[in-house]
């Protein structure tokens, strides 16, 4: 274990399409059971839709984030949570042209996401 406190400033960085995933309570930071990170979508991007063999919750810490969650589309703003169940397909976009959106990312550990007929571990989880 590395200990009871894991510094967002020490967290590394994995980018993807306009997405930053900086691990915050995750197996290589010290969490068994759960996998946490900070994430970052830039301006007007929109992620492949693709879907996790866990539940997964976003919450919203800053911005809105739009997301079509198993062919159903949601807006979320600050404060928000978006549940998406596990296998479920999911789109997260940022309509915002100007500014980025700021989310937590909670889900279990050991999760695997599927995008385009591929599975597997992401980093940012493990």
């Amino acid at each position: 274990m590395t200990g009871p406190l894991t510094p967002l400033a020490d967290a590394p960085t994995f980018e993807r399409d306009g997405f930053t995933f900086r691990p915050l309570a995750v197996p290589s930071r010290g969490s068994t059971e759960l996998a946490i990170w900070a994430l970052e979508l830039a301006p007007g991007v929109h992620s492949e839709t693709h879907s996790m063999d866990r539940e997964e919750v976003f919450v919203v810490i800053e911005g809105k984030v739009s997301a079509t969650v198993a062919g159903e589309d949601v807006l979320a703003e600050a404060g928000d949570a978006i549940i998406v169940p596990a296998h479920s397909t999911l789109q997260l976009r940022n309509g915002c042209p100007h500014d980025p959106a700021k989310l937590t990312a909670v889900t279990s550990a050991g999760m695997k996401a599927t995008v385009g007929g591929v599975t597997f571990a992401p980093p940012w989880a493990q």
